[in-house]
């Protein structure tokens, strides 16, 4: 089994910043953790979820065009976390951020956490 856990949402002024983390639980995953890609998707009201950020097992990265240069995403393989730092936040950035991982052909997400920028 695998569980995800994110945290570090809550509302902060555009032009500000937070992290979020998502730690990884599930013994088998966990030993698994530094080979498997992980992401970072969010969800506005009314909106398709979309893919924000993506770190491989190999440390690689990606990111959505809407947030490059303002969002890294990163992992601690030794906790079992990943990180998404946040800068510069806009408006738009307002969502849901859900952690997410595929092992075994099988998709994980976390419950999410609300991020909030006020203009």
């Amino acid at each position: 089994q695998v569980q995800l856990v994110e945290s570090g949402g809550g509302l902060v002024q555009a032009g500000g910043s937070l992290r979020l983390s998502c730690i990884a639980s599930g013994t088998i995953f966990r030993s698994m953790f530094n080979m498997n890609d992980m992401s970072w998707y969010r969800q506005a009201p009314g909106k398709q979820r979309e893919l924000v950020a993506t770190v491989t097992g190999g440390g690689s990265t990606d990111y959505a065009d809407s947030v490059k240069g303002r969002f890294t995403i990163s992992r601690d393989n030794a906790k079992k976390t990943v990180y998404l730092q946040m800068n510069n936040l806009k408006p738009e950035d307002t969502a849901v951020y859900y952690c997410e991982t595929n092992w075994n052909a099988i998709d994980y997400w976390g419950k999410g956490t609300q991020v909030t920028v006020s203009s």
